[in-house]
């Protein structure tokens, strides 16, 4: 019996872990960290053997496959020694996509992809399909397949999962931009990551719909990455596209988007919107299904979240915002004037790009982290104030105490939060209860 390891106990590593027990494979986990009790759980509930605190090499060395989380980097000498001794080595995605015949969307981008994501899913979930939520968001892609409940899936996908990704072909593919993240990862070479990213078109032919945003011009110049028999639908502001953004509707083939009565605001939803109709379309929803499914649409937590209202003031949680990109989005959304709270782990940002923004719009930066110095040294001279801190309940104190009628404090840290946080997850809702014991006492 074929011996399948996996490395990494989290969501996808125990779901990859079921799949390939029911495929008839030997399947052995091994996680550098400590499993939760329930993955723990699930494993001995189906007999897969599973290691904690460390890997046995020379176990894992003896496989015919091995399955990698995406949060292990290549340059770990496991990831080397298996490299080295020619092992294939795949992600979930990769592995779960070879026992299913169900649809498949994927969609990546260094920002937007979760909102994008759920649009997508909640368009063909509303037109009444079976359809699955998974990659970087909701249940495990493979587990899913295992189920085998689903007549098409909507996959979040990261560049950390592409990089393993081989054969993987999605029936629509989507590209929403690229800019810089991650590089630490990559060698701090940015042709690395956007190589990373158009994977996802590396196998589409004419049967592939392929769905980007070609004001992005970054996509625009390695548009020679996606196969020329590919179908290409293009999302644009600037001129003839399958969806032209214009300044206050977004016009389809035969249908159109009053922005007005959007449910998401800002420029960049107004591309993620697009690029989600655009997506449900090509899997086979009518657009009138979709117009009359958007209203309905709830957005995940820590994008652009209201969290509370004080003396006119209001507070917004974007703490899924953890680049600079983001943030630009982010600014770029509010007409108001804006406290800006920024901070965490910098992941080799330049700051540069928001300095009109910024310039424009901050009136006060609050540096939030256990180092500040690059925020300082950045922003010193161009915002009015700025206080630095590694306290979020100093950081809110003060934001109350600049903050006047009619102004938005607004968390959205460019950076990732391990510093001070679990996640960015804990970092939003750590802030949002901060906000509400503040502002409500």
């Amino acid at each position: 019996m074929a011996l399948i390891s996996i490395l990494g106990g989290g969501e996808s590593g125990v779901g990859a872990a079921l799949l390939a027990k029911s495929k008839g494979f030997e399947v052995f986990l091994s996680d550098a960290g400590i499993l939760k009790p329930t993955y723990q759980d699930t494993l001995r509930e189906n007999q897969i053997e599973f290691e904690t605190g460390g890997h046995t090499m020379d176990r894992i060395l003896g496989s015919q496959e091995i399955i990698v989380s995406p949060g292990i980097p290549e340059k770990t000498d496991i990831v080397k020694a298996i490299k080295a001794k020619g092992i294939s080595l795949v992600s979930e995605i990769e592995f779960a996509s070879r026992y299913t015949k169900a649809k498949l969307v994927a969609i990546t981008g260094s920002n937007g992809k979760t909102t994008t994501t759920l649009l997508t899913y909640h368009f063909l979930k509303s037109a009444g399909l079976k359809v699955g939520l998974a990659g970087n968001i909701g249940q495990s892609f493979a587990k899913q397949v295992m189920e085998d409940k689903h007549d098409i899936y909507v996959l979040e996908i990261s560049s950390f999962q592409l990089d393993r990704c081989f054969e993987f072909k999605p029936d629509v593919a989507v590209l929403l931009n690229i800019t810089p993240d991650h590089l630490d990862r990559y060698e701090y070479k940015f042709e690395n990551y956007i190589a990373s990213k158009f994977r996802i078109f590396q196998n589409a032919d004419a049967h592939t719909s392929c769905i980007f945003w070609t004001d992005d011009e970054v996509i625009t110049a390695n548009l020679n990455q996606i196969p020329s028999s590919a179908a290409i639908k293009r999302v644009s502001f600037n001129g003839p596209a399958d969806a032209y953004i214009s300044s206050d509707k977004i016009q389809f083939d035969g249908a159109e988007l009053l922005l007005a009565d959007a449910p998401l605001k800002g420029p960049h939803n107004a591309i993620n919107m697009s690029v989600a109709m655009l997506a449900a379309h090509e899997a086979g929803v009518s657009y009138a299904q979709i117009l009359a499914s958007l209203p309905f649409f709830e957005n995940a937590p820590h994008r652009l979240e209201s969290c509370g209202n004080w003396n006119g003031v209001e507070f917004i949680n974007d703490s899924k915002a953890t680049n600079v990109d983001a943030v630009y989005y982010a600014l770029n959304s509010y007409q108001q004037p804006l406290i800006l709270i920024m901070g965490g782990v910098d992941k080799g940002n330049e700051y540069k790009v928001l300095d009109p923004l910024v310039k424009e719009k901050v009136k006060g930066l609050i540096c939030l982290g256990t180092d500040n110095e690059k925020l300082k040294h950045h922003f010193g001279s161009i915002v009015p104030q700025l206080f630095a801190t590694d306290s979020l309940e100093d950081a809110v104190i003060k934001a109350k105490e600049w903050a006047t009628n009619g102004d938005v404090v607004l968390l959205s840290p460019a950076c990732a939060s391990f510093d001070l946080f679990k996640n960015y997850e804990d970092r939003g809702d750590q802030f949002k209860n901060t906000v509400k014991r503040l502002i409500h006492g």
